[in-house]
């Protein structure tokens, strides 16, 4: 069995990114990113400081925009406004979950696909879908990139993804189906979730309940890439027995370390594109 090292290879990749960043510089421009924080989630609040973090690490000049849960729609969509017509800033991304009485759709078609480093716009969710050069949703993104650096070829491969939201599950998918797998897509409605599972190659699961996956739920050799995060006597686990499970996988995620590194990293090389792509446009 080998362990799926997330953090060192997000390591790796923020290194090489931070030559990016240097080479950008050289040519005039610093990557900027823009984050939208509303209300007091503690969460979101840990999530975006581990962002500006990580954007300070590799040069990325980072700013975020902190508003009241009390914030109006209209507000937001101004201060969205104002930031998709800030040349210096390359990508924006928008904290979720926003409050109940914010059309969170609304909001997201309100930014910019070009800066929509987070790969939410519909626009760039469209792109992904039919294979086209993109910005992809970070999670999803991090788990190619360590299916890359681990070598595990995912063509004809019976993959299984628990778990169809906009975030990871459906642009999951989307990524998989382009490198020739065969995915099957599951989700709370699903009537025998162990049937699915137990037939699969790879399992992909994020859905935030801890022991969701079992070892009598997979076969010998799987592939497991955990994604959930759950807090459990408070320690940090995922969605898969990961204890009794890495015994029959090939490869396993660990939570920590596993996927959540990979996330940011991609955040970080999503901003760098924008960037690039900035570059281009104005030469």
């Amino acid at each position: 069995m080998t362990i799926l090292d997330g953090k060192k290879l997000s390591n790796k990749i923020k290194e090489n990114l931070k030559v990016e960043v240097e080479n950008l510089k050289n040519k005039g421009i610093t990557p900027g990113l823009a984050v939208i924080l509303v209300g007091n989630d503690p969460a979101s609040h840990t999530y975006v400081s581990m962002k500006n973090k990580a954007c300070k690490e590799v040069g990325i000049y980072s700013v975020v925009h902190e508003f009241p849960e009390s914030i109006t729609e209209k507000e937001l969509l101004s201060t969205i406004k104002m930031i998709n017509e800030n040349p210096n800033i390359h990508g924006l991304l928008i904290q979720l979950p926003l409050p109940k009485h914010i059309d969170t759709t609304k909001i997201l078609e309100a930014v910019d696909p070009k800066k929509d480093v987070d790969g939410f716009h519909p626009y760039n969710m469209g792109r992904l879908v039919e294979g086209l050069d993109t910005f992809a949703p970070c999670t999803p993104l991090g788990v190619m990139e360590l299916f890359k650096e681990y070598d595990i070829d995912l063509y004809g491969k019976d993959v299984c993804v628990v778990g169809a939201s906009n975030i990871v599950g459906k642009p999951m998918w989307a990524l998989l189906v382009n490198k020739m797998a065969t995915v099957d897509i599951c989700h709370i409605a699903t009537k025998d979730l162990a049937s699915h599972t137990k037939r699969a190659d790879i399992v992909i699961v994020g859905v935030g309940k801890s022991n969701l996956i079992t070892v009598d739920m997979v076969k010998d050799g799987v592939i497991v890439i955990d994604i959930g995060i759950n807090k459990v006597d408070g320690k940090i686990v995922g969605d898969v027995d990961f204890e009794n499970v890495s015994k029959k996988a090939s490869y396993i995620t660990p939570v920590p370390g596993g996927v959540g590194p990979m996330t940011i990293a991609m955040l970080l090389s999503n901003t760098i594109k924008a960037a690039k792509n900035f570059l281009k446009e104005s030469k």
